[in-house]
């Protein structure tokens, strides 16, 4: 561990989401690896965009709506966040998520989209339900499949999706103060190295 800023005796607050990614990048910096999203992954970039971090503050009104996402995507996504990384909801991991994608590239949109379909397709042929009417254990089972991957080529497009959300959604819950605490993080100080995802459902 490294000591990244100076105790204080200042009262504690809560951390914007610009704080919480500044501190998150400088970790990276040092060495450290994002927990469970690729490097290539688009939201890389978008978490280093200040002024989408600045809206970021907006996303707890009691008024919130979707910028981008339709109420059914939104109600999947909740349901496949919570699932994949259990603490998104109470992050507000859907919210982000819809912020980043309301700024993003046409292209990035549309593989968000496509992989958010896959795995409700999925879901419609496995169990013949949307995900969000899933019981815990099917939804543990369709994610474990999707994570595992096989040689047929649609299970290679499943896995392919999978991950991509799985880096959408682990990029925006680690970059939450509520992420980041689960790392281990304090105010004064954060990993140089993150620790792997400990999640006992295993298709994390």
């Amino acid at each position: 561990m490294f000591q990244v800023m100076k105790q204080t005796a200042e009262p504690a607050r809560q951390l914007t989401r610009r704080e919480m990614v500044q501190r998150l990048l400088v970790g990276m910096g040092a060495g450290a690896a994002w927990p469970l999203a690729a490097p290539s992954h688009p939201i890389h970039e978008l978490l280093r965009n200040d002024a989408v971090l600045d809206e970021a503050e907006k996303l707890g009104s009691a008024d919130w709506k979707p910028l981008f996402l339709d109420k059914q995507q939104n109600e999947s996504l909740i349901a496949m966040a919570e699932s994949i990384v259990p603490g998104s909801t109470k992050a507000q991991v859907n919210r982000f998520i819809d912020l980043l994608l309301s700024v993003d590239t046409a292209e990035h949109r549309y593989n968000f989209v496509a992989s958010l379909g896959a795995l409700e397709a999925q879901s419609e042929k496995q169990f013949g339900k949307h995900f969000p009417a899933l019981e815990p254990s099917e939804q543990n089972l369709l994610l474990m499949k999707a994570s595992a991957g096989g040689t047929e080529e649609s299970d290679r497009d499943l896995h392919k999706h999978f991950e991509n959300l799985k880096g959408w959604i682990s990029g925006a819950y680690y970059s939450s103060e509520i992420g980041m605490k689960g790392l281990g993080w304090t105010p004064d100080r954060v990993f140089a190295s993150f620790p792997g995802c400990e999640h006992p459902e295993g298709h994390h």
